[in-house]
């Protein structure tokens, strides 16, 4: 097992300025799940590449362990990728793809078989070593691809979104398998993603990017209740998170009728360095719906999502003469129809931020 450490590693592409990762410090313990998640080209498949040795690093340095592999080839560095594609060869039997990087090391035949059948059971794949890779489902390859990497028995396991070309009750159910067989081997794995459901429910950290720079690397629950900038929170979470930059008073954030109280020191960090504004957020369960006169924000219902036990509400509301949406998560048995106006009030769960830097407050 080992871990793994950016330090100030950066990527710059040539012709362009801006670096693909910018100085990422990222120290990821022996035997964790760390999830590196964000939206397209924000910088997570160059990291993962840059730890591979697929990509260049052009600053900073990257180690395992106490070793330096900033500059080492990938096969010097004991670490076993998998691929979106599967990179499965079709002419070779599923035993044969999962034995060929033994073969390649001249590791003895006994070993190579032992390490194959081993997987092959941790992995339920028994019953199609002798088939080809065309003969098998999506879902196989993949668990193939897995094998061929684990009978390898590297330091570090680098997943490069492995689950995107499954379907999505396929997805549900590999991921649930790949945390379970991480769990039971109990080696360092780097997953890249685009899909925030994945890094939440398969991490024991995430780290989320935009453009190259890491924005927050935490667990998923504390990345969901506490999350460090205005990104973080609209990027966690499904339905998004309710973000708006509304004016500040002395007593608090004032949503139309609605003024959400803010402590002393919070209207003090939100004034210093402010525009006289502060960005309130408050995601789709933590609200309530009220009365007419109770003073809540009016929402002309767009859309209605009934999903079971609750419902989602879409809609938009008139903020200083600016038309702006929201989404609120209700009881199903409080279902407003399409047009209809409802009142919703933010419940005490709601989170603030720094008006021009995004900062949490």
């Amino acid at each position: 097992m080992a871990t793994v450490t950016f330090s100030d590693a950066s990527r710059i592409y040539p012709g362009t300025e801006k670096p693909a990762v910018d100085k990422l410090n990222l120290e990821i313990g022996d035997g964790e799940f760390l999830v590196l998640v964000g939206p397209s080209g924000c910088g997570k498949s160059t990291s993962l590449r840059m730890l591979a040795g697929l990509e260049d690093v052009d600053q900073g340095s990257i180690y395992i362990d106490d070793r330096e592999v900033t500059h080492l080839p990938p096969k010097a560095r004991d670490i076993a990728m998998v691929f979106q594609n599967y990179a499965l060869y079709p002419h070779m039997s599923v035993y044969d793809n999962m034995a060929f990087a033994l073969k390649l090391r001249r590791t003895p035949k006994s070993e190579i078989d032992r390490r194959v059948r081993e997987a092959a059971q941790l992995l339920q794949l028994e019953e199609f070593l002798g088939r080809k890779p065309k003969a098998l489902s999506g879902g196989q390859r993949q668990r193939v691809a897995m094998g061929r990497a684990i009978v390898r028995e590297p330091q570090v396991f680098l997943m490069d979104e492995p689950l995107s070309n499954l379907d999505a009750k396929l997805r549900v159910q590999t991921r649930s398998q790949i945390a379970t067989l991480q769990a039971k081997l109990g080696t360092t794995t780097v997953y890249v993603t685009h899909d925030q459901i994945e890094a939440m429910t398969m991490g024991h950290r995430v780290a989320l990017l935009l453009g190259g720079v890491l924005q927050q690397c935490d667990t998923p629950r504390v990345l969901y209740d506490t999350p460090g900038n205005v990104f973080v929170a609209g990027f966690i979470g499904s339905p998004a998170m309710n973000i708006k930059t509304v004016p500040l008073t002395d007593g608090g954030a004032v949503l139309d009728k609605v003024t959400v109280p803010m402590t002393r020191e919070q209207v003090a960090a939100a004034q210093e360095g402010g525009d006289g504004r502060v960005t309130i957020g408050f995601r789709p369960e933590d609200t309530k719906l009220v009365g007419p006169s109770e003073g809540g924000l009016g929402i002309v219902v767009e859309l209605v999502e009934d999903i079971g036990a609750t419902a989602n509400v879409y809609g938009h509301a008139d903020l200083d003469g600016e038309s702006e949406r929201f989404v609120a998560t209700i009881d199903r048995k409080d279902m407003p129809t399409m047009g209809d106006t409802v009142y919703l009030k933010p419940s005490s769960e709601h989170h603030l931020f720094h008006s021009v830097t995004g900062e949490r407050l």
